[in-house]
C-alpha cells in the first residue's frame, strides 16, 4: 500500500494542514510512525517522532530540542479519515493531550476545550464518547508502567534512542 498523504486537522482553531514535510519511517496495520520538523519555528520546540495508533485512537509523540534534548512526551487524542480515492489520511485531534516529561511527571491538558467543542457544535458525541475512552486507555497504559511498550515504534527509527540504547 502506497504511504498516504497526511493532514492534521484541529477543530479549536478550526484548521486542516497538509503535513507535507512528515516523513513516513514505518506504515503497518494500525500505526504510523513519522519525522518531523516543528510547523511554526519556536525556541524550545524543534523536531520530532510521532507514532499514530488508529486503533487506540491516540498519538504518542516525542518532541526535541534543536540539540536532541528531549522535552516531553506528547499524547494527542485522535481520529481518522482515510480517502482510499485520493490517497489521504485526515487525522483529527480531538483536543484532550497527555504530556510526560523526562522525570516521568504525567499532566492531561485541554479538557476544557472538548467542552468549549461540544458547546460549539464542534465534536459529536460519538466522538467525545471515544475521545474519552481512547484517554482512559491511553492513561491506564501509562500510569501501568507501559511507556516504553507506546514508544517502542518510534524508537526503532529514533537516532537519540539508539545512541542512548548504546551506552
Amino acid at each position: 500500500m502506497k504511504d498516504p498523504i497526511l493532514y492534521r486537522r484541529r477543530l479549536i482553531p478550526e484548521e486542516c494542514v497538509l503535513l507535507k514535510d512528515d516523513r513516513i519511517l514505518l506504515h503497518a496495520d494500525n500505526i504510523l510512525v513519522t519525522s518531523w520538523q516543528a510547523l511554526k519555528p519556536r525556541k524550545d520546540l524543534h523536531h520530532g517522532y510521532s507514532c499514530y495508533f488508529f486503533k487506540e485512537g491516540y498519538k504518542i509523540s516525542k518532541f526535541y530540542a534543536a540539540d536532541n534534548t528531549l522535552l516531553y512526551y506528547y499524547c494527542d487524542i485522535i481520529t481518522h479519515d482515510y480517502n482510499e480515492k485520493t490517497n489521504t489520511l485526515i487525522v483529527t485531534d480531538l483536543l484532550a493531550d497527555v504530556i510526560i516529561y523526562p522525570d516521568g511527571f504525567v499532566k492531561v491538558v485541554d479538557l476544557a476545550e472538548i467542552s468549549q467543542a461540544l458547546s460549539a457544535n464542534l465534536i459529536t458525541i460519538p466522538q467525545l464518547q471515544s475521545a474519552l475512552l481512547s484517554l482512559d486507555a491511553l492513561l491506564n497504559r501509562i500510569y501501568a508502567g507501559k511507556l516504553g511498550e507506546l514508544t517502542a515504534p518510534i524508537n526503532r527509527f529514533d537516532p537519540a534512542q539508539s545512541l542512548l540504547l548504546q551506552q
